[in-house]
């Protein structure tokens, strides 16, 4: 009798025909698979993920990182004096009530998506080895985690100078524990003292470095996703443009953080001085709305002491 190799898996001779064949279906796997795709998260993010991945992306970059880059930029101008930092964050609160506003429509609920998103894509996604590169792997990697680092330190930067919340009641709560104590009225000066111990520059310096390069990866991998760079001549000069975007970045950013970590408590008071001429000086020329509470707390006159009771002359008798 004949032995063919292949009777163990065919009953003839190996055939070549790759004419779909029907497949058996698994009861089990498909009721599992029935029960996952009901769950109305799951099925809306499937149902939406291209979009999402897109929205993702292009809030990272719009209104975020280009937020991001004027707030660094403008933290930065603290290095050429503090009426260049202070006319510049006048500007900044110019809108007046209309602030909290941009800062909610255009800031914290773009980044509250951009964030949640980010969680659900790093949960769901791996990288893939077989396909890219070990460079490329680390990158994604180092994505990810200076994502996370990034979330944890806008939590705390928020909370440590702005303190969350504008309520008079909260932000009296938690000004003794040195939180929520920038002034935009008197920002260098208040700035200065925010960061004037030893806990809170390293801090800063982490996260603002993470942020960077959270921004300048995520550039190049948007255009992935956007298809702007598929070749791969295509993504080593977009690898290029961002490398060199971030490092000018990192250079804005360590020279904002420098230029508030290394001026003195006797610094800060001169620049108060200057802030509040220019406050009083805005005011009389109608270019700074009056708003007090958005001036560092003015520190209590000490009680007069009466001279006269102290050289212990007698009082004057009628």
């Amino acid at each position: 009798m004949f032995y063919s190799p292949w009777q163990h898996v065919w009953p003839g001779p190996p055939s070549f025909d790759v004419t779909p064949q029907p497949t058996r279906s698994n009861p089990i796997r498909s009721k599992i698979n029935r029960v996952t795709d009901s769950t109305p998260e799951t099925s809306f993010f499937l149902r939406h993920e291209f979009a999402i991945r897109r929205l993702h992306s292009l809030t990272g970059i719009i209104p975020l990182g280009l937020y991001m880059v004027v707030h660094l930029t403008t933290n930065a101008s603290l290095l050429n004096g503090s009426e260049t930092f202070q006319r510049a964050v006048f500007l900044i609160h110019s809108p007046g009530m209309l602030l909290p506003l941009i800062e909610w429509f255009a800031i914290l609920l773009p980044l509250i998506f951009h964030a949640a998103i980010g969680v659900w894509i790093a949960k769901t996604g791996k990288s893939n080895t077989g396909r890219y590169g070990f460079v490329s792997n680390r990158r994604y990697k180092w994505q990810r985690w200076t994502g996370v680092i990034a979330l944890f330190y806008l939590f705390l930067h928020v909370l440590h100078l702005h303190g969350w919340f504008h309520a008079e009641f909260w932000r009296s709560a938690i000004a003794p524990l040195g939180l929520g104590v920038f002034s935009p009225y008197n920002a260098g000066s208040s700035l200065v003292l925010a960061m004037n111990n030893y806990i809170w520059p390293p801090i800063y310096l982490v996260g603002v470095l993470a942020c960077v390069y959270h921004l300048a990866n995520g550039l190049w991998t948007s255009g992935i996703t956007w298809g702007l760079w598929i070749s791969p001549a295509a993504q080593q000069r977009a690898t290029k443009v961002c490398v060199a975007f971030g490092l000018v970045l990192a250079v804005i950013s360590v020279s904002a953080w420098w230029a508030a970590v290394s001026p003195t408590a006797a610094d800060a008071i001169e620049m108060r001085e200057v802030e509040d001429r220019m406050y009083d000086a805005g005011v009389e020329a109608g270019t700074v709305p009056e708003m007090p509470e958005k001036r560092s707390p003015r520190p209590e006159p000490e009680p007069a002491v009466d001279v006269t009771a102290d050289a212990g002359e007698p009082a004057s008798q009628s």
